[in-house]
Order: C-alpha cells, then structure tokens, then sequence
C-alpha cells in the first residue's frame, strides 16, 4: 500500500493536518516503519481526540484499516 499522496492532504485553518489525512497517514506509516518507530506511532494513534477518530468515516478511509 501507498502512503496518501501529499498533494492530496488537507489542512485545518490552525495549519494541522485534517483528522482523517492524520488517521490514515499515522496508519500508512506504522505498517512500513520499525518496530521501535511503531510504538510511537500507535502511541500518536491513540493520542487523537474522541472527536478526531469519530470524524473519521471509515467510508473513506483509504482501506488501510481493513
């Protein structure tokens, strides 16, 4: 699988990346980094607010969650 192509990322007005573009680039990342990388970034995971995670809709997550 392909990371989600930087050009294609949205960003909020405070200038962080969109809660679903975080989701799934967090997500493409865990899977191709190394085992020490990736308990920091399912730490990073974890760290999103209730509001961030409900906001994604798995519809159009990039099916990396599957």
């Amino acid at each position: 699988m392909t990371a989600p192509a930087p050009w294609s990322l949205a960003w909020s007005e405070d200038g962080e990346l969109a809660p679903q573009d975080r989701f799934d680039l967090l997500q493409s990342l865990v899977q191709t980094e190394a085992l020490d990388v990736q308990c920091s970034l399912i730490a990073a995971l974890e760290s999103m607010s209730t509001g961030d995670i409900t906001s994604v809709s798995l519809g159009d997550v990039t099916g990396l969650s599957s």
